[in-house]
């Protein structure tokens, strides 16, 4: 007589802390947010520093931090956070969405009207700030993808609509290995079927964000 077993994975769902850094505590009186997307092994109180210089009463910064960890090298030293990997990748998906959905929720809480609202994503960070906010509920003024570019899966369609008056910009350093003329021409097809004109900006560096583009950009100094 034989027996035969079978092992079930299944999930749970539970509550569970995410963390994100903020330039100040919002008064709901400025005129701004900017919601930045950290890349890969990176942390949000380090990220958001790079930004911090342009808060002020009009403008909030807001930089969520990804909600897996890991070691930036062997098994010990520095830790950096991530937004997904390919292991339960469309969980991972979800629960971004579901952080990102509450936190943005609490913040705009604080506000009688919507202020605008700009979503810089850098590196991994710009796949996952254009799956969120691609099917997200409320409008985004301008969407910077720095050094990566828009999620491929994203639902063309309601993408489409969501940032049909989005003012979108690709940015990247002329030395960023990390780009290649061929994810730069994918994301040039990608732009067409969003039926999307992007503005393209370069600078003389790497895999970084470059602060006197970083100025021209938020305050619109050309």
């Amino acid at each position: 007589m034989t027996s035969t077993s079978k092992m079930d994975k299944k999930k749970l769902t539970f509550p569970y802390e995410a963390f994100y850094s903020i330039s100040h505590e919002p008064t709901g009186k400025e005129q701004e947010i900017w919601l930045v997307f950290h890349g890969y092994g990176q942390l949000s109180e380090f990220f958001i520093r790079k930004f911090l210089p342009f808060a002020d009463e009009n403008r909030l910064i807001l930089a969520p931090e990804g909600t897996n960890y890991g070691y930036l090298k062997d098994f010990q030293g520095r830790v950096g956070a991530n937004w997904m990997t390919r292991y339960e990748r469309e969980t991972a998906i979800a629960n971004n969405h579901r952080f990102l959905d509450l936190l943005m929720e609490e913040v705009l809480e604080k506000f009688s009207q919507t202020p605008e609202i700009h979503v810089l994503g850098f590196s991994q960070g710009a796949a996952t700030a254009t799956r969120w906010a691609g099917r997200w509920t409320k409008p985004v003024k301008q969407m910077i993808l720095w050094a990566g570019g828009f999620a491929h899966d994203l639902i063309l369609e309601q993408a489409r609509d969501q940032f049909r008056n989005t003012e979108i910009q690709m940015v990247f350093g002329t030395q960023d290995e990390l780009i290649t003329a061929e994810s730069i021409e994918s994301q040039r097809a990608f732009f067409g079927l969003l039926e999307k004109e992007v503005r393209e900006l370069t600078f003389e560096g790497g895999h970084e964000l470059n602060i006197p583009l970083l100025q021209k950009i938020i305050k619109k100094e050309g």
